[in-house]
């Protein structure tokens, strides 16, 4: 097994300036100046515990549409490339494509369709969940890509505020073996300490994985792409 790959804390990067095109305009516009897809409330949303961890999936979060739409602003936008040979200086192996935006009104509406409800009883250290970070990131996964070992840092973001859970989105996924669309591979694998497999899981598309991160972070990753694209949306849970 390969040591512990370990990203950068807080995953940053600039944000990406928009293009044009018919899907942004038919968004609406965010704080940050990209495009904001419409996501309406989902009511008796599905939470699945997989094999007694705090590993969380949530199917059918955002419909077919949404997650399509938000695919269309993403490749509108334009993705930057984020790649290291880790693990050189703690970094994890990276190869993908990004796109990252600070958009407050997009997080608290992606909050407010589902999200909120699977926290209202969940609380760590004395303190609750109170949102989404604000800092929105989109990754594209084409064939071979993949991002090696790794553990999410938790990232203070002022008055008393902390992330303590990773939200991801597959806005594409697995789907029928006449599906010339479907994607092959990019598993979300996650380890024990001890390097054995305690969960993977396969991108289903509109399905959110929730898990914790920073010191209780299990070591994972994001497996090798075999076919077409996978893409997803990434925040993260704020507690206070």
């Amino acid at each position: 097994r390969p040591p512990m790959e370990q990203p950068k804390a807080g995953d940053g990067a600039p944000q990406q300036r928009q293009k044009k095109s018919s899907a942004a305009k038919k968004a609406k516009k965010g704080d940050s100046g990209g495009a904001r897809p419409a996501i309406k409330p989902k009511k008796d949303l599905q939470v699945n515990r997989l094999k007694g961890t705090q590993l969380l999936t949530v199917p059918d979060f955002l419909t077919s549409a949404e997650a399509k739409a938000f695919v269309d602003v993403a490749e509108s936008m334009g993705f930057t490339h984020q790649g290291s040979l880790g693990p050189l200086k703690g970094e994890a192996y990276r190869d993908n494509d990004r796109i990252s935006v600070t958009d407050p009104l997009l997080a608290q509406t992606l909050w407010e369709s589902g999200i909120n409800r699977i926290f209202m009883d969940i609380n760590i250290s004395g303190k609750a969940a109170t949102g989404l970070n604000p800092n929105i990131r989109l990754y594209r996964y084409v064939e071979g890509q993949r991002f090696g070992r790794h553990i999410d840092e938790s990232v203070h973001l002022g008055d008393g505020s902390r992330t303590q859970y990773t939200l991801l989105v597959y806005l594409s996924g697995k789907g029928s073996a006449k599906d010339s669309q479907a994607l092959v591979g990019g598993e979300t694998v996650f380890y024990d300490h001890r390097g054995g497999i305690v969960a993977e899981v396969a991108p289903v598309q509109g399905m959110a994985l929730l898990h914790l991160h920073g010191a209780r972070c299990m070591l994972h990753e994001a497996r090798f792409v075999k076919k077409n694209v996978k893409y997803v949306l990434r925040s993260d849970v704020v507690f206070a």
